[in-house]
């Protein structure tokens, strides 16, 4: 690992270094989107099963 560092002509700059972050971070953004919402009634029957699970027995 010390052999990456050894040659200081290959550092990069400071903006250089910024537009890397940025656009790795743009990159998870998009990849890491929540999931699309359900569709209305299969969301109705998740909370119905959800009232049912709360209803003592």
């Amino acid at each position: 690992m010390a052999g990456l560092f050894a040659n200081d002509s290959e550092q990069i700059d400071r903006r250089t270094s910024r537009s890397i972050c940025d656009a790795v971070g743009e990159r998870l953004q998009q990849s890491l989107r929540p999931e699309p919402r359900l569709p209305t009634h299969l969301e109705q029957l998740l909370n119905a099963l959800r009232q049912r699970e709360r209803e003592p027995h």
